[in-house]
């Protein structure tokens, strides 16, 4: 039977790990927060109580965590991984973080004869729970390789994208296009409730034509129906467009949608609601009205 390690276990975290037992894959599992995650220990997964513990029981490391500050110290830190793993173990960071983040700890895994992969997902939880991501892999190629079986028993659209960081730039273009697209939706659906329109047909209709989109299908109708809780967190959010600008204006891109995006956000986040889903966005037109 394939062992793993798999650090975090929040709302992705989670739902990869259930696909990975459902694949009959052992898991050993560590979470800062145990009683959040019994569910898991009935399912099967073996909870470890550190880092160190987790990782001593397999060669393939998993890590999908919150923030750089959290990935950096998972790695990093003298009780962490790259000082702890195995020789010639792969080390697959699933967060989204810092493409820079991302070489500094690939050239130290390297330092221990360590393969390092960042492989960030995207989907929310919807497409973690049908085991449906898509995975954009930073790796060198025999590395991506070696891991692809990983990757399917979590991902249907999975791809090479380049050397280490290659996911995670990928991952950035990917949440420029999610700022500008849940963005319409919500102004879309402020605009038809401010000039009346039933806004259930309006998505209806609207969403079978070419305003059509992922945000549209599944963000929209919770939108509709005051369902705020998170899928994809908006502190995270936050945190995804803040490096992606990082990066844009290190390269001399200019985004102004972006820049725009993150302002609304930032507002929002600063209001309290940081830990809503990012559908929680018509809430900054809805506290304009107030």
């Amino acid at each position: 039977m394939q062992k793993i390690a798999f650090i975090g276990a929040g709302v992705m975290g989670k739902e990869m790990i259930k696909n990975f037992l459902k694949n009959n894959v052992e898991v050993y599992f560590y979470t800062r927060t145990k009683e959040k995650a019994l569910d898991l220990i009935d399912l099967g997964a073996i909870y470890c109580d550190s880092v160190i513990e987790c990782i001593s029981n397999s060669k393939i490391i998993i890590t999908m965590l919150g923030f750089p500050k959290d990935v950096r110290d998972v790695y990093l830190a003298d009780n962490g991984i790259i000082k702890n793993a195995q020789e010639e173990s792969y080390l697959i960071d699933m967060t989204t973080t810092d493409p820079d983040l991302t070489l500094e700890i690939s050239n130290e895994a390297k330092k221990r004869g360590l393969h390092f992969l960042d492989a960030p997902v995207s989907g929310s939880d919807i497409k973690a729970k049908d085991a449906s991501l898509t995975i954009m892999v930073g790796a060198n190629r025999a590395d991506f390789d070696k891991c692809y079986p990983i990757f399917e028993c979590i991902g249907k659209t999975i791809i090479h994208e380049g050397p280490v960081s290659f996911g995670q730039h990928t991952k950035m273009a990917n949440q420029i296009a999610i700022s500008a697209n849940i963005s319409g939706v919500c102004e879309a659906l402020y605009y038809a409730n401010k000039v009346g329109l039933d806004e259930n047909k309006t998505l209806i209709t609207i969403s079978s034509g070419a305003a059509a989109s992922f945000q549209m299908d599944n963000m929209a109708p919770e939108i509709l129906d005051e369902d705020f809780e998170a899928g994809f967190f908006v502190k995270h959010f936050v945190k995804d467009m803040k490096i992606a600008l990082k990066e844009a204006k290190e390269n001399d891109a200019n985004l102004p949608i972006l820049e725009n995006v993150l302002k609304n956000y930032e507002e929002l986040e600063s209001k309290g609601y940081g830990d809503l889903g990012i559908q929680a966005l018509y809430k900054f037109y809805e506290d304009d009205d107030n």
